[in-house]
């Protein structure tokens, strides 16, 4: 087995809101992954929650990663919804988590076992999954992109019906989620991404999702990151390639079960 992971903070000067994590259950068989990408909010908004978003997407991802890794017969959907409760509790006294900024992330997770793959994708983060024949396949949840090419603003639309959708507070949005499973004997490799480090991809056009993929096994999740600084920095003024931030946190893990 091969587990490489990388992530890396937009701003030097500020907490990377990106989680990256994998586990392997202490029986040898199987593992789970999880990467989550924080919402920032806006520099001047009140998003109601006296912790920030950095400590809700450590918060969710270890509860994440514990309940996918020890509950095997726990979908990835239900242990999202549990994980987005334990969360909202460990805050609900102090925090007012009805608010519409309250601290949120997008969410890629994927479970193996002998027999099967598992995995659920929530918002603009991405799941590449490589077959034994080589193809490689992105599941996306593309909500967002949708709305954009329809020319909606994107901001007001968030976790409501006919919008996108992103882990906050809410259980029931585990619904919304993208959802799928393997054959284990069908999968060669896992790979996920935050927006910041698919941009590579999706907004550099430095290659396809397979030629990401080739470059995350050959060099390393690392190496994209740094590829996609060195593109943010050929471009600082947002010109060439339109982006909403100049820079952005990134996260990349892979997975070779």
């Amino acid at each position: 087995m091969r587990i490489e992971l990388a992530t890396a903070p937009g701003d030097p000067r500020r907490p990377n809101e990106d989680y990256a994590s994998v586990a392997l259950p202490a029986s040898g068989h199987g593992g789970a992954l999880v990467v989550l990408d924080g919402v920032t909010p806006p520099p001047d908004g009140d998003a109601g929650c006296a912790h920030g978003v950095p400590w809700y997407t450590a918060r969710l991802g270890g509860a994440l990663l514990e309940l996918a890794g020890s509950r095997p017969d726990t979908s990835p959907a239900d242990c999202l919804a549990y994980a987005i409760a334990r969360t909202a509790e460990a805050h609900r006294s102090t925090c007012d988590l009805s608010h519409p900024l309250t601290p949120q992330a997008t969410v890629v997770v994927a479970r193996w076992d002998a027999d099967r793959v598992e995995y659920l994708v929530l918002s603009d983060s991405v799941l590449l999954i490589e077959r034994t024949g080589g193809a490689v396949t992105a599941v996306l949840d593309d909500r967002i992109d949708r709305l954009r090419a329809e020319g909606r603003r994107v901001a007001p639309l968030r976790n409501v019906e006919g919008g996108f959708f992103t882990a906050a507070a809410d259980p029931a949005v585990t619904a919304k989620a993208v959802t799928g499973s393997l054959p284990r004997t069908e999968v060669r490799a896992l790979a996920a991404l935050t927006d910041g480090a698919s941009r590579w991809v999706e907004v550099f056009r430095e290659g396809d999702w397979a030629a990401c993929l080739g470059l995350l096994r050959k060099e390393g999740p690392q190496a994209l990151i740094d590829r996609v600084r060195a593109a943010e920095l050929a471009d600082p003024d947002r010109t060439a390639f339109r982006r909403g931030k100049a820079h952005d946190d990134a996260a990349a893990v892979l997975v070779e079960p």
